[in-house]
């Protein structure tokens, strides 16, 4: 393979540090035009330092002084801020992988779209909130949009592109977080460390809250349903605790084929880089006797109603999951800061969706330019979001 440009945003979480760790391990031929981080400048020049990027990019304007400081006399140049992020983006890498976490991921990742990148898409909100448009773009552009997560890489790599008209079901596997087998009550006192201590996969404090509460999987069904053009009904969420078989297509002439792994977010990040080769690294082999079994179970909508939250935005449409999205954000931080429980996440969610619809702040969801909407309907629904858990939090 030859030389190819690459650009990663979010290059200091854990799918960034995956990503500059497969390219060691396998000898990837890369040259880096930029890496961004949100707040941690001390990995961030660490990492430029070892990958001599173009430019290293910090959102936190704050850190800039540091950033230049640890870069001093590197040839490296350091710059902060949102429009920084987004310029990093658009220097028209060949790979963007897209890893920031959040809603902040939007518009970066529609600049290396507009520019014709291959996005390594590993931000769940850029297509929860811009789907199509960005889907659009990046093909108008002569790009693409090659998914990271594990669960829609697994689709991805077995959806035969000739048999899309015989797909009966998309699956998506979850593991059923920390609380799979957690009663109402036990939830109801669930602590942030208890949260984010996710049994397979390693993962940041946000993500691994929305793998406790199942919206990771709401979220994924929006994603799963603009990627292979498939409506709400014909997409289903099965409990896997083993983390094996990361998702599954049905077809209508009752064949499943799955796509099986051990849980190592360098493999969808492989797959992801080489497609449609494969690319050689010293990966963990599944070892199907040690595991021994594999076991499925349906999801508890009564103990994870997120679930049919996401079911509901999707099947709504417009600004919908956008709405869902940005409330959900506002929820997890909330409950990580410890100002609502855990079983208080859902719901502040769901009466954010009623409030925005009864309000009509839904109905810019139509016309206009696509990003500007999302950011609109974002800012709106985070708006009604903390205005609600200040309601809540008056009546405790």
């Amino acid at each position: 393979m030859s030389t190819r440009t690459v650009t990663i945003l979010g290059s200091t979480g854990s799918i960034g540090v995956s990503t500059l760790d497969l390219f060691a391990r396998s000898g990837a031929p890369v040259d880096i035009f930029a890496l961004t981080a949100g707040r941690n400048v001390e990995r961030l020049a660490e990492q430029a330092l070892a990958w001599r990027p173009r430019i290293a990019v910090i959102q936190d304007e704050s850190l800039l002084a540091r950033l230049r400081d640890r870069l001093a006399g590197s040839g490296i140049e350091a710059a902060a801020g949102d429009a920084a992020v987004r310029e990093a983006a658009d220097m028209g890498a060949q790979w963007v992988m897209s890893a920031i976490v959040g809603a902040a991921g939007l518009a970066p990742t529609m600049a290396a779209a507009l520019r014709g990148s291959i996005i390594a898409l590993a931000n769940k909100e850029s297509l929860v909130c811009c789907g199509p448009a960005l889907l659009e773009a990046a093909k108008a552009a002569g790009g693409g949009v090659i998914p990271v997560d594990s669960e829609h890489s697994a689709i991805f790599q077995v959806l035969q592109p000739d048999c899309l008209h015989r797909v009966s079901r998309l699956i998506l596997t979850a593991s059923g977080g920390p609380f799979r087998t957690w009663t109402m009550a036990q939830m109801a006192h669930a602590t942030p460390e208890q949260a984010i201590a996710h049994p397979n996969w390693s993962m940041g404090a946000k993500i691994s809250v929305d793998s406790a509460t199942m919206m990771n999987k709401g979220l994924e069904m929006v994603e799963a349903s603009y990627l292979f053009a498939t409506p709400a009904e014909r997409i289903d969420v099965v409990i896997h605790p083993q983390s094996v078989i990361h998702s599954m297509v049905e077809y209508s002439d009752g064949s499943t084929l799955a796509q099986m792994g051990p849980p190592d977010m360098k493999a969808p990040i492989a797959c992801a880089w080489a497609w449609p080769d494969r690319l050689p690294w010293p990966a963990e082999p599944l070892d199907l006797p040690k595991i021994g079994q594999l076991t499925f179970e349906a999801p508890d909508a009564a103990r994870f109603p997120t679930i049919d939250l996401a079911r509901a935005a999707l099947r709504a449409g417009g600004a919908a999951p956008a709405a869902m999205n940005a409330a959900n954000e506002v929820a997890v931080a909330a409950f990580l800061d410890r100002k609502i429980g855990f079983l208080d996440i859902a719901p502040l969610v769901s009466e954010t969706l009623d409030r925005m619809n009864g309000a009509r702040d839904l109905s810019a969801s139509t016309g206009g330019d696509a990003l500007d909407v999302a950011m609109m309907v974002d800012a709106s629904a985070r708006r009604v979001a903390v205005e609600a858990l200040a309601r809540r939090q008056r009546l405790q």
